[in-house]
């Protein structure tokens, strides 16, 4: 040992023990801070208060005490603020810087009753990159499921604000996986520096069986040691396979049938593993493994955050430096500190300092903002071009200016939108970030204004002190003002109506101005485009004895309105007429309709025959139709039958058909033949006073003595004939309906009647449908008189009920023909 060397080692002594005491006094400063910390966040979790504001009460209460300030922050750690002292709502968090655009939906705020009562401030955790691949890389890898990712790590993130220990985790996490994994119990183990594992956290088991897996030893077999000693999750998800290899936790292990554990990167030589235990057998999904993955990650950090000493010096210190300055400064600003992993991969951002005026989408402003740490809370923003943004600005010193962009999220359970163009400049090691908000302000504005002109109207404000008023540009519009001469004054409006008006409104104002009653009042303005129909609403804002200081009205303009209702009455009342007038005539016509078309009471006995006639009006509409028969024995005791139809209703319908039927009567009755009757009444029709009018028509002449019935027709339907159980239609022999042409053909048949037999005439009203065509119709009818017999007992009204089941559009005419098998008939024609 050479001279000199005892001195040496004695100022190395020194220069060591020197260093071990500062060591010492800055981990007992370290220690001491996060106490002092943590009993800062109790007081702001019970009273709503800022940090500062948590300080002060805690040193107010060491010296009203006369105890140190740690021995009043452990106090409060083990008995915070009384009840009485909560707030009545709970404070907002501290949100986050404007996000970009995200699907990420928000959770509910916690109420004061669920925030833990020995709860510090909620220390934001990063959500670390560590391990492949990253919830970035996580989220690029599988765009898919990055809606149901971003939803579920977002709702997790924010329910970890209120997270105060691993037990509060764990029932955390059990609470949010249920749904999305089919989670049925949460562990959380710790590894123990003798190599244990020890539950730090749980939900979801009993008490019992909780106690007896508190501590493992570090035995082989067990999963969670495998687990948290390689680094890699373990699914263990063929029960059969895995109760024989490995030592399963359960009472029985059967109770969970599938299960994983996943190591959680928190750091230090200790490490923890969460376990996620299922009921239902078999594989996970691939989005619940990744889902798992991500969520191992996010909670790692907080975690760590659990016990994060935060003190004046360092980092912290420059940020309460440029929190000094941001407080001077205007506008929206907060300061970013990167937090970086080991490997120095920055894996999240706290903000640790704002300007007062810094507004989030929530409403948070300034200091409330102080603490958050952003993918803890905001898990989406991992990958955005938000996050790119701020990494190039980190790595190249150059600031980034994104683009605008939309923000989406949920308040209360209202959607709530904000437009967001952020910057962000490089800042000591951290990033000076702000954003603009665009023009929320305006855009309510320029919603206002587009309700004032898609509703014609607009609002007007007089104050009875200063005799100020104040217009909005619609009002000026609306009372055909220009703004060019300024508002009027209130008891100055009645100028501007009708005469007949401004006293109705003259005293509503009056009564307005002296007794505060509101008033909602019409009124009318001579302008030139002509008169128009305006209507006021007003009302006072009183001072507390009840004296009107201002008026609070808007004047709306109910012309287009007013002329709709206007012509609306005028409509009502020429329809009310028309309908009288119609009606009106549907009498007259109803009347000369029983007048000429007698109806017999009962079956008649014509040449043999037993007739019977149905006559049914339409009973829709007000017309009266022109639908008629004939049925009367001839000079040479030969029948005539007639069914027609005239096309239209009304007066000139009947008209036409009672010339029709006694023409056709007459010209028959005289001689003519039946086909030269259709031609002569095809003339008669088109050299009528209305050429238009068109007819269908059936003749039918029977002799007795041949039992022939001769007959033709003129567009009309076929007749239908049942003979011995068969149901047929007669082929019509040539014939166009009358008036439609000026040289028609018609022809003529016979068929020779035998005993029983029915004959049915008949106009389309008894087949028509408007949903379905003629054909339908006679197939309808022909199964109807089938079901109905043939025999004397078949009755008219049952088929005609059959038929007619529902509303008749158009009249209805029968003669039903039938063929006595006796000479059971009445004999006379009535």
């Amino acid at each position: 040992m050479g001279p000199g060397t005892g001195a040496e080692l004695a100022a190395l002594a020194k220069v060591v023990a020197r260093q071990r005491a500062e060591m010492d006094r800055l981990r007992d400063l370290a220690a001491t801070t996060a106490v002092v910390e943590r009993a800062k966040g109790v007081v702001m979790a019970v009273t709503g208060c800022t940090p500062d504001a948590a300080q002060e009460e805690l040193c107010r209460r060491a010296k009203d005490g006369d105890r140190t300030l740690l021995e009043q922050c452990w106090l409060t750690l083990a008995s915070p603020l009384p009840a009485t002292e909560r707030p009545a709502s709970p404070p907002a968090g501290p949100p986050p810087p404007p996000p970009p655009a995200t699907d990420c939906p928000d959770s509910p705020a916690p109420s004061a009753d669920e925030l833990p009562a020995t709860a510090p401030l909620p220390a934001q955790a990063p959500l670390p990159a560590t391990g492949p691949p990253g919830v970035a890389g996580l989220w690029a890898a599988t765009p898919a499921a990055s809606t149901d990712a971003a939803r579920v790590l977002g709702h997790i993130g924010r329910s970890l604000v209120r997270v105060d220990s691993p037990r509060e985790l764990a029932e955390c996490l059990l609470h949010q996986l249920r749904p999305e994994v089919r989670a049925d119990a949460v562990m959380l183990y710790q590894g123990l520096p003798e190599g244990g594992l020890e539950l730090i956290g749980h939900a979801g088991l009993d008490a019992t069986l909780a106690a007896q897996w508190r501590h493992v030893p570090p035995l082989s077999g067990v999963p969670a040691f495998d687990a948290l000693r390689t680094g890699e999750p373990r699914w263990l998800e063929d029960f059969a396979t895995d109760r024989t290899r490995d030592l399963l936790i359960g009472q029985p292990p059967e109770r969970w049938l599938s299960r994983v554990w996943l190591p959680m990167p928190v750091g230090g030589t200790d490490g923890v593993v969460l376990g996620v235990l299922r009921r239902p057998g078999g594989p996970f999904a691939t989005h619940e493994r990744k889902l798992l993955s991500a969520v191992a990650r996010l909670c790692a950090g907080r975690l760590r955050a659990f016990d994060t000493p935060r003190d004046g010096s360092g980092e912290d210190g420059a940020a309460h430096g440029v929190q000094a300055v941001l407080d001077a400064l205007p506008g929206a600003a907060i300061l970013l500190t990167p937090l970086r992993t080991a490997s120095g991969e920055v894996e999240d951002y706290r903000i640790d300092a704002a300007t007062a005026e810094a507004v989030d989408v929530f409403g948070h402003t300034g200091r409330d903002m102080v603490g958050m740490r952003i993918l803890e809370s905001y898990p989406s923003v991992a990958g955005e071009p938000l996050w790119h943004g701020y990494l190039r600005a980190l790595e190249t010193g150059v600031p980034f200016e994104g683009e605008p962009f939309a923000y989406q999220d949920t308040v209360d359970d209202v959607p709530v939108t904000a437009t967001y163009s952020v910057r962000a400049a490089p800042l000591a090691g951290g990033l000076l970030v702000s954003w603009l908000r665009h023009d929320p302000a305006e855009r309510q504005e320029q919603r206002l204004a587009d309700v004032q002109r898609l509703g014609n109207l607009g609002w007007a404000t007089w104050n009875l002190i200063t005799q100020e008023s104040s217009w909005s540009a619609q009002a000026y519009a609306v009372l055909g003002r220009g703004p060019a001469q300024g508002p009027l004054p209130l008891e100055r409006l009645p100028d501007l109506v009708l005469p007949e008006d401004a006293g109705a409104l003259g005293r509503v104002i009056g009564e307005l101005v002296h007794e505060a009653r509101p008033f909602d009042v019409p009124f009318r303005m001579e302008t030139a485009q002509g008169v128009r129909h305006l209507r006021m609403v007003a009302e006072a804002v009183t001072e507390p004895d009840g004296t009107p200081v201002e008026v609070h009205g808007f004047v709306q303009d109910l012309t287009a309105q007013r002329s709709a209702e206007l012509a609306l009455v005028e409509s009502e009342r020429a329809m009310l007429l028309q309908r009288g007038i119609l009606q009106a005539e549907r009498a007259l016509a109803a009347r000369l309709q029983h007048a000429l078309l007698p109806l017999p009471s009962k079956p008649v006995r014509l040449a043999g025959l037993r007739v019977e006639v149905a006559y049914l009006p339409a009973q829709s509409g007000i017309h009266v139709g022109g639908d008629w028969f004939s049925a009367i024995e001839l000079p040479d005791c030969d029948a005539l039958f007639v069914v027609g139809d005239v096309a239209g209703h009304g007066i000139g319908a009947v008209a036409t058909m009672a010339q029709l039927r006694f023409t056709a009567k007459g010209m028959v009755s005289t001689g003519s033949s039946l086909t030269g009757a259709l031609a002569r009444l095809n003339q008669l029709l088109l050299h009528s006073r209305d050429s238009q009018t068109t007819a269908t028509m059936v003749l039918a002449r029977y002799d007795p003595e041949e039992q022939v019935l001769t007959w033709a027709q003129a567009g009309h339907p076929p007749p239908l004939l049942v003979r011995d159980g068969e149901v047929r239609y007669l082929d019509r022999p040539g014939g166009m309906l009358l008036g439609a042409s000026g040289a028609p053909v018609y022809g003529s048949a016979e068929l020779r009647l035998e005993p029983g037999d029915r004959l049915l005439l008949y106009t389309d009203g008894l087949v028509e449908r408007p949903d379905q065509g003629l054909d339908a119709g006679f197939a309808r009818l022909a199964a109807a008189v089938r079901a109905h017999g043939s025999g004397e007992s078949a009755s008219l009204d049952a088929l005609l009920a059959t038929m007619l089941e529902e509303e008749r559009r158009d009249d209805v005419c029968v003669l039903d023909i039938r063929m006595p098998l006796d000479d059971d008939v009445p004999d006379d024609v009535g």
